[in-house]
């Protein structure tokens, strides 16, 4: 029979994340903050795992290490991204929409929602750590995803920095680099991980935790990702038509036509 303790202790240990994530919005008056913590969640999660697994091989210290990898570039990422940033326009609507009383509601529509999330999207890394198997061939085609979608998200996120930082391009999106071939290619390195992530869990005889990757792929394109972002950059730079015209949304490809520096990101 399998012991389903482990994955309700990571529930436990997001939750508790997304609990200190909510205290310190208190302090500082912003639930941009996260953002940052999203990350860290998964982290908490997978040594829990870790911690509770009967045996730890090469293997499942690989993943852990992957896990950590991930983890702590997006986390830093995101934290330098948004310092000394007012909040996010996101959160603004949201604060305005659940007002009054939004500081204790935030808990629930934010914290405890995106800790929840989390939970689910992370069901991989239960099988893929705890259950200790020998390499295959199924894993070394984890590790090729994973690896494709790590450089998708970080090489993706430091050309939009460095866009972002020259003045000179104040008002315009990045067309350049990763961002030529898809609009969204952080997003897109999102989604390898985390199939990536499933097919070690695959490989371990958890077949059954696709609903974790399933999950982030639709909230990456149909809800807080792709559709969500887009709808308010059309609304404040019309430009960004011609870019939704002619550069695919995720997954990469050649541009239809050649995209001019337009619009904002």
């Amino acid at each position: 029979m399998i012991d389903h303790s482990p994955y309700f202790y990571v529930l436990a240990a997001i939750v508790a994340v997304g609990f200190i994530t909510w205290v310190i919005s208190l302090i500082l008056e912003d639930v941009s903050i996260v953002d940052s913590a999203w990350p860290l969640m998964f982290l908490f999660g997978a040594v829990v795992l870790t911690i509770n697994a009967n045996d730890y091989n090469l293997r499942a210290q690989i993943i852990l290490l992957m896990v950590v990898l991930w983890s702590v570039r997006l986390s830093l990422h995101l934290t330098w991204r948004n310092w000394g940033e007012p909040e996010d326009r996101r959160y603004r609507v949201i604060r305005k929409n659940y007002s009054p009383n939004f500081a204790f509601k935030s808990f629930f529509i934010i914290f405890l929602f995106q800790s929840v999330l989390a939970w689910i999207i992370s069901m991989p890394l239960w099988p893929a750590i705890t259950n200790i198997v020998s390499f295959s061939l199924l894993d070394a085609l984890a590790i090729l995803l994973w690896l494709a979608g790590f450089f998708f998200e970080s090489v993706a996120d430091w050309q939009l920095s460095r866009f972002k930082s020259d003045p000179a391009n104040q008002g315009k999106v990045m067309t350049h680099g990763l961002w030529y071939y898809s609009r969204h290619p952080n997003y897109f390195g999102e989604c390898l991980i985390w199939w990536g992530f499933y097919l070690f869990a695959a490989s371990s005889g958890g077949w059954w935790s696709i609903p974790g990757p399933l999950l982030i792929t639709w909230l990456l394109l149909k809800f807080s990702g792709v559709v969500m972002l887009e709808e308010t950059i059309v609304k404040r730079r019309p430009a960004y038509r011609e870019y939704i015209a002619n550069t695919n949304a995720f997954v990469p490809g050649l541009p239809r036509h050649r995209v001019r520096t337009v619009g904002t990101e």
